[in-house]
This record gives C-alpha cells, sequence and structure tokens, in this order.
C-alpha cells in the first residue's frame, strides 16, 4: 500500500507559486525601472518628453500586445520554458539598451524587452491557477501582491546602481540579474499538466458570457484606479499639500494598495466573490467622495484604506478568471484579461483628463466614484455564473 506524503504533495504548488510570484516580482519591478531610466536618458542623449514618453509606451505596449500569443506559447510549450524565455528576451532587451547609442537603439531594446515582460501576466497566473486547482483564489492573491515588491524593490535597487556606476554597466548588471533568473526559473519551475480545473469544467458551456462579464468589470476597476491616481494630487495640492506631503499621500495608497491585493484574494475565498466585490467597490466609492470632500487631514486618514479597496479588488477578479475561463483555455482567458486591464490603464487616464479639463478636477475624481459604482451591477449579473464561493471550515 502506498502511504501519500501530504507536505510532499504540497511543495509543487507552493514552489509553483514561489517562482511565479518572483517573476512576477522581477518583470513588474523592471517595467517600473524605465522610471527611472528615463532622466538619465534625456540628459544622456538630450530627447523631449514626447520621446520620453515614447520609450515608455513601446515597454509598456509590446507587453500589451503580445498577451495572447504568449498564452498559447505556453498551452503548447508548457509554463516553465516560455516563461524562462520571455524573461531571457527581456534580459537580452535591457542589454541591448545598454549597448544604444540613441533613440533608435533604446526603442528596440525596449521593444524586445517589452514582448519579453508579455509573457509573465498570463504564464504565472495560469501556472498557479493550474497548481491550486479549485483552492487557488488565494494563492492567485499573493501572486498578485508579488508584483508590488518588485515595483517597490527594483527600481530602488536600479537607482541605487546608478548612483555606483555608469548607466550603461548599470543595465548590463541589470541584464544579467535577469538572465540568471530565467535560469532559475527553468530549472525550479515544476510542470503543471495542461489539464482543466474544476473552475473550468463548471465554466465550461457558460463560462463565455462569464468571462466577458468578468473582463468588462477589470477594465471598469482598472479605469477607477487609474484615474482616481492621475488626480489625487491635484486634489491635495488644491487642499494645500506641499510636494513631499503629496509623495507621503502616494505612498500611503500604494501601502495600502499592497495590502488589499494581499488581504482581499483570501477574503474572496472565504466570503464569497460577489460580497466581495461588492463591498470593494461600494468602499471606493464612498473613500473616493471623502477624498474628494474632506479637509487635508482626514483625507490623508482615509488613504491607506482607500487604497487597499482600490486595489484589493484585482485580485479577487483575477482569482475568478479560471472559473470563468474556456474549459482547458485558462492562459487564453488570462491573457485576454490583462490585455484588457493594460489597455484601460493607458487610456482611462486620458479620458478622465479630457473630462477633467471640462468639468475640474474634483468632479471627474467624483465620476470615477461613479464608474465604482457602475460595477455593482454588472458583479450582480456576473454572480449567477459563478460556483458556489468556497468558505472557512
Amino acid at each position: 500500500m502506498t502511504v501519500l506524503n501530504p507536505a510532499r504533495e504540497n511543495a509543487a504548488p507552493r514552489r509553483t507559486l514561489a517562482v511565479a510570484g518572483a517573476a512576477h516580482a522581477l518583470h513588474d519591478g523592471y517595467t517600473d525601472l524605465i522610471l527611472v531610466l528615463l532622466p538619465v536618458w534625456q540628459a544622456e542623449f538630450a530627447l523631449g518628453y514626447g520621446a520620453l514618453a515614447l520609450l515608455r509606451g513601446v515597454y509598456s505596449g509590446a507587453m500589451a500586445a503580445l498577451q495572447v500569443p504568449s498564452g498559447r506559447l505556453a498551452e503548447r510549450w508548457g509554463h516553465a520554458p516560455v516563461l524562462a524565455a520571455g524573461t531571457a528576451l527581456t534580459a537580452l532587451g535591457y542589454g541591448l539598451a545598454g549597448l544604444s547609442g540613441g533613440m533608435a537603439g533604446l526603442f528596440v531594446g525596449l521593444a524586445i524587452g517589452g514582448a519579453g515582460a508579455s509573457v509573465q501576466h498570463p504564464i504565472g497566473s495560469s501556472a498557479v491557477a493550474r497548481a491550486y486547482g479549485a483552492a487557488s483564489r488565494g494563492p492567485l492573491g499573493t501572486y498578485n501582491f508579488s508584483g508590488d515588491l518588485g515595483k517597490a524593490a527594483i527600481p530602488a535597487a536600479g537607482a541605487l546602481l546608478l548612483t555606483w556606476m555608469a548607466w550603461r554597466h548599470a543595465l548590463f548588471a541589470l541584464a544579467g540579474f535577469a538572465a540568471l533568473a530565467a535560469l532559475a526559473i527553468l530549472l525550479l519551475m515544476p510542470a503543471t499538466a495542461p489539464r482543466a480545473t474544476a473552475e473550468e469544467h463548471h465554466a465550461e458551456g457558460e463560462g463565455r458570457g462569464g468571462f466577458a462579464l468578468l473582463f468588462s468589470i477589470g477594465v471598469l476597476d482598472t479605469g477607477v484606479r487609474m484615474g482616481f491616481l492621475t488626480f489625487l494630487p491635484f486634489l491635495l495640492k488644491a487642499k494645500g499639500a506641499e510636494l513631499p506631503l503629496i509623495g507621503t499621500a502616494l505612498a500611503l495608497v500604494f501601502l495600502g494598495g499592497a495590502a488589499g491585493k494581499f488581504l482581499c484574494g483570501w477574503l474572496g475565498h472565504r466570503l464569497g466573490v460577489l460580497w466581495t466585490v461588492l463591498a470593494t467597490e461600494g468602499g471606493t466609492a464612498a473613500m473616493i467622495v471623502a477624498v474628494v470632500f474632506l479637509p487635508l487631514g482626514p483625507a490623508l486618514i482615509v488613504l491607506p484604506l482607500l487604497g487597499a479597496m482600490l486595489n484589493g479588488t484585482s485580485s479577487v477578479l483575477y482569482g475568478t478568471v479560471p472559473e470563468l475561463a474556456k474549459a482547458g483555455r485558462i492562459e487564453q482567458a488570462f491573457a485576454l484579461f490583462y490585455t484588457g486591464n493594460i489597455g484601460s490603464g493607458a487610456l482611462s487616464p486620458v479620458l478622465y483628463g479630457v473630462l477633467g479639463d471640462a468639468v475640474g478636477p474634483r468632479w471627474a475624481t467624483a465620476a470615477t466614484a461613479m464608474t465604482a459604482l457602475a460595477i455593482c451591477p454588472l458583479m450582480l449579473a456576473l454572480a449567477p455564473k459563478l460556483r458556489t464561493p468556497a468558505r472557512s471550515r
């Protein structure tokens, strides 16, 4: 009689989460590292703000455009090889940027780096979802949270490197680190069988309609987040905040957001998707209105909790993607979902900015609260398509 070892059975999912989370942290960090490098490149190559925006945009654009092809590659070749190859491609892109002699070289290097970064979201998410099956909602929240760690650590590390060495040498060092990470992914990430999870079997036949609603909710939720953050500095300045205090306020939002991403994924697993999303979106709307109309001091107190609500919904939504994916197509579902979210993150500040020009920042910010409330009826429409929410025993 074979005796099963529960510790050994649980080791592979935990290792998948650890490797996927580390890859998420690395790629999100390398994406935001560009913000640290833009002033360096402006001084080195005498670039205007339009050229700098193009450099930032080409990385994000390549990353967004190739999410779906990356998901298809993972379905065919497996998670670890494609995730490792994408990470190696990001390393190559940063290395080429370090060799560049001007705008054209930077453009090519960042386009290649963004193409490599496109693999991370759909493959890392789907690997975690397949590894944990019906219990993936909480781990996906942890995976979502890991990206914030990279956003905090890697740009800071890059800025420190730039104080020690020339920017080209710093890029070579960062490229080398990414290359080592690609090798580690290939060696350490467990193989994940391309089988449908319990959620996918439930979704077969009704998942597409449900997924369309989930996709729409994700797009709107990202729009609320990006629209609010666009106007927050201006709201605080109008209340009398100076630049250092504005920076502190943004840090409070981001810290609350990181905590919300971590906690809300597990909360969605315990309480169910419907009530968690209704609570976070309703809370987001109420606290946005509070920040708009409260004096500076009370508004600052509200910001961490607002950040938790503002970002926490995303973990709940990501955890629902496997449940509503067409059977056997979890990678494609994540790829489409992330493409919509990235596109919304790029477009929504522009749309809210136009509204801000027409009605002013206070009322444009209030419009983001109305958008958060508009998510609630969509969530009520989605609820019948979801499986019975898991609860703690």
